[in-house]
């Protein structure tokens, strides 16, 4: 690609990071006080915009959008509805959920990029004894449980800056969200006796664990296609979610 073919290329995907940013914290107000017609506006526009994703996305990126998509369906289904740690204001999964998530995960693989190597080590620190200090207060007993988890997708895969910008970004979507009123996480965490903030401090550990499932399943398929290239983990704008975090395995 050439000069001017790049920055185009650049441009537009920085364009797009600003409209992922601007669905998702204008949607959710949207869905909050639009009215009885606001959450199905919210749902067209979030899979409007997944939509424009996939199509500006380069072919080796598309198997981890659809990979995040398959297991954030899921794993809203269980983490919501069959194990009830949090609840939607109106009793479902809102259909803009499942693709925010990919919108999420796309836009923590931008920023992650860019985040100076050993950054992530220094989010794990300095979020420690925050998690510990509310465990202590027993205002989140959940929380090293979750804090547990990110640190194990820190461990197990090479792609811990991505995780680390997740636990941030998720943060901030969950506070936002659950200020407005969107979700609510239960106090009482069902069948562990453990309570939690809403939001706990560490939900991105469920981010980072559906990040962790996407980039094993793109590498894990692209070693099962090896006439694919593009299968093959190494595209520039998908790089931090997969073996290009090479920087943050130091």
């Amino acid at each position: 690609m050439d000069g001017g073919g790049a920055a185009r290329g650049k441009a537009r995907m920085r364009a797009m990071n600003g409209l992922i940013v601007a669905t998702i914290a204008l949607g959710l107000v949207l869905d909050r006080h639009g009215g009885a017609h606001g959450q199905l506006v919210v749902n067209g526009l979030a899979w409007a915009v997944l939509a424009r994703l996939w199509f500006v996305s380069a072919a080796a990126q598309r198997p981890a959008l659809l990979a995040c998509l398959v297991y954030a369906t899921a794993g809203e289904v269980f983490l919501s509805l069959a194990w009830g740690l949090y609840d939607y204001r109106l009793g479902n999964i809102p259909l803009f959920v499942p693709p925010g998530h990919v919108l999420l995960f796309h836009l923590g693989t931008r920023l992650a990029a860019r985040l100076a190597d050993g950054a992530e080590w220094w989010i794990a620190a300095l979020a420690l004894p925050v998690v510990a200090g509310l465990a202590w207060s027993g205002r989140d007993t959940l929380g090293p449980f979750l804090f547990a988890l990110f640190l194990g997708c820190m461990a197990l895969s090479r792609s811990r800056k991505l995780y680390a910008t997740m636990l941030l970004l998720a943060l901030a979507m969950e506070i936002w969200g659950t200020w407005l009123g969107n979700w609510t996480w239960r106090h009482a965490v069902p069948g562990l006796g453990l309570v939690t903030a809403n939001p706990p401090l560490a939900a991105g550990a469920f981010y980072a664990a559906l990040d962790l499932l996407v980039v094993s399943t793109v590498a894990a398929w692209g070693r099962q296609s090896p006439a694919s290239p593009s299968l093959t983990p190494s595209t520039a704008s998908h790089q931090a979610a997969t073996c290009s975090a090479r920087s943050s395995s130091r």
